[in-house]
């Protein structure tokens, strides 16, 4: 049996990771937008609404949206890296805010793993607005590589197991 090269992989790779996204309730209600993901790397959108501010004086984001994006992101990166599909989990997550959001502004988190092994994958990245050499914070994170199949709901159509 042929081995699958790396573009078939990240073929399957980006279909389950755009059926993940769009099934983890979290993200939905946090409006993330996925930008870019390719091998190993992942942009995604925060949109500025008035419902995830932190501060109503200064109508700066909270930071645990940025967070959230931010571990999103991550881990987006880290299934990016994968060689097949399984599951992951945050094992460690810190985030240096270096600056508030600015307000009325979306937010964009970009990350790349850079190093993984058979069971462990890490990441770094950072969150800014339009200028990524202008960061709002930097982060860094360790994912737990599972063995067995992704998540409920992130199998091809059709394959055992899949969800409705």
């Amino acid at each position: 049996m042929v081995a699958p090269t790396r573009a078939e992989q990240l073929a399957k790779l980006s279909t389950l990771a755009r059926a993940f996204h769009e099934t983890i309730p979290h993200n939905l209600a946090l409006g993330l937008e996925l930008v870019e993901f390719g091998d190993g790397l992942a942009v995604m959108r925060l949109p500025y609404r008035t419902d995830l501010i932190g501060d109503p004086n200064s109508g700066v984001l909270h930071g645990g949206a940025i967070s959230s994006l931010l571990d999103a992101t991550f881990g987006l990166a880290a299934f990016m890296a994968l060689t097949e599909p399984t599951r992951i989990a945050t094992l460690d997550l810190r985030i240096d805010y270096l600056k508030p959001a600015t307000p009325g502004m979306a937010v964009h988190a970009k990350a790349e793993c850079y190093r993984r092994t058979r069971t462990i994958a890490f990441v770094r990245g950072f969150a800014y607005h339009d200028d990524e050499a202008a960061p709002i914070a930097a982060g860094s994170a360790t994912f737990m590589i599972s063995a067995g199949p992704p998540p409920m709901g992130t199998r091809p159509e059709g394959s055992a197991g899949s969800t409705p």
